[in-house]
């Protein structure tokens, strides 16, 4: 090890918490500030130039082979660079994560299925949302059933300045008609979506993206969130493998992608079949997604299912069709993923407090009735709304099936969009945790029944 490294540890890296051993804990370090102290030491400095140059060349793994390469990248494991880290949204975000792959990809063997996010842990909880929402809007998102929560949440939104800004401004763009061959221009979309849901806090976005339902005309108004027919749709569905190759070739979107599998990534070990039981995690980092070629959606207006894809099918993956199915239902059939859309939906946190482990599940306070939001609030997609309600009452009043029109797949009307909590859906629990659960029920009872026949 060169000279130096341990002291650019110790100042890249901030106090440890009280009563932590020094020993074997090394807290990920700011990638700018990782860069900026390695600059500053000129061996650090020089090998990172040398790794970089390894990068730079048009066969990477033959550059890897090379001896002086593979020295540097061994010299850099040791300096802040290697445990370095980024902030989701933050000023030098993009700069952040160059600086993060430029070690990370010459570690990689080849492609890997999973990689490691190169964001800092989520740490909050969807019940830290839930307070928040409730401040901001005056209402609980769980309260009220009779409303129409997808409604609410777009109106809460034009509440705050910030929110109804920025949903104007990508709702307007993502509609724009560029020619008569190109209705939008998808790039600019996908910026304005990224500008939204990066700027705007998620007790706004979550709403908007989360509301449970009742009715398919609510729950095409929640597909329609993101106006899919220019962020999401296209002519054609690419495969899966060759749009996650696209989307691995940008940093940002590599990075999403890493934070998704992270955060998502089923784990049938934990209560709630996602990674330390965070639903808030993983709708952050499924969030994070939007905005990009790997965005998600739901795919259809069910009211008794959540099924959420990217847009790309797994026809044509040749000897890699299991890969590609595997990487579809990270997706598609995903618990940790539904579980946490439902219990958004649902107004429910994991309640992991071990003085009460016995529900798992615990409702949020309920706070202080507050008068609903009021209906002359118009919700910024009034362009959508006065040129279909008249759709919209004849799929109601005669049944019809909603096509696939861009009219009629908008249905915003106020009075006939109702939504409660999602109905009759199973919530995806580890079955032997909830065994032991039900076990440790029936024990407790008899408890005092035992104790008194020894004193008897």
């Amino acid at each position: 090890m060169f000279y130096g490294y341990e002291t650019l540890r110790s100042l890249a890296a901030p106090p440890s918490p009280p009563g932590q051993d020094l020993q074997g804990w090394r807290v990920p370090v700011d990638c700018i500030r990782a860069n900026k102290l390695c600059a500053a030491e000129g061996s650090c400095s020089s090998r990172y130039r040398t790794l970089r140059q390894c990068l730079a060349g048009r066969d990477r793994n033959t550059m890897l082979a090379n001896k002086e390469c593979q020295a540097a990248l061994e010299v850099l494991q040791e300096s802040p660079l290697y445990d370095c880290r980024c902030k989701r949204g933050m000023r030098k975000e993009i700069q952040c994560l160059q600086v993060y792959w430029s070690i990370h990809l010459g570690l990689a063997e080849g492609e890997e299925f999973y990689e490691a996010s190169p964001y800092e842990p989520i740490t909050s909880r969807l019940s830290d949302i839930f307070r928040l929402a409730s401040i901001f809007s005056g209402m609980d998102p769980a309260t009220n059933s009779k409303s129409n929560h997808c409604l609410d949440a777009a109106k809460a939104c034009n509440l705050n300045d910030n929110c109804k800004r920025l949903r104007s401004g990508y709702i307007s763009t993502c509609s724009k008609e560029i020619s008569a061959t190109e209705h939008c221009s998808r790039r600019k979309c996908h910026k304005a979506l990224r500008q939204f849901f990066d700027n705007v806090p998620s007790e706004y976005t979550y709403r908007l993206l989360f509301c449970s339902c009742k009715d398919q005309a609510c729950a095409e108004r929640r597909r329609q969130t993101i106006v899919p027919f220019c962020s999401y749709e296209d002519k054609e569905k690419p495969n899966c493998l060759d749009l996650r190759n696209v989307c691995r070739a940008d940093h940002l979107c590599r990075s999403r992608l890493a934070d998704f599998h992270a955060n998502c990534q089923a784990s049938f070990q934990s209560l709630t079949s996602c990674p330390g039981d965070n639903y808030q995690a993983c709708l952050g980092s499924y969030t994070g997604l939007i905005g990009f070629d790997m965005t998600p959606n739901y795919v259809d207006a069910s009211t008794t299912s959540i099924t959420i894809s990217p847009w790309c099918s797994c026809k044509g993956s040749g000897n890699l069709e299991e890969e590609c199915e595997k990487f579809l239902r990270d997706f598609t059939e995903n618990p940790c993923l539904r579980n946490a859309i439902q219990a958004f939906g649902n107004g429910t946190d994991v309640n992991l407090s071990p003085k009460n482990p016995s529900p798992p599940i615990t409702m949020l306070p309920k706070v202080e009735k507050s008068p609903a939001l009021p209906d002359d609030i118009n919700d910024s997609n009034t362009m959508y709304d006065t040129s279909i309600i008249t759709t919209c009452t004849s799929i109601q009043e005669h049944g019809q099936k909603l096509n696939k029109s861009k009219e009629q797949s908008l249905c915003y009307s106020e009075t006939q969009l109702t939504t409660d909590t999602m109905p009759d859906q199973k919530t995806f629990v580890d079955q032997k945790a909830a065994g032991s659960r039900h076990r440790a029920a029936r024990i407790l009872p008899a408890v005092p029944i035992v104790l008194l026949k020894l004193l008897l």
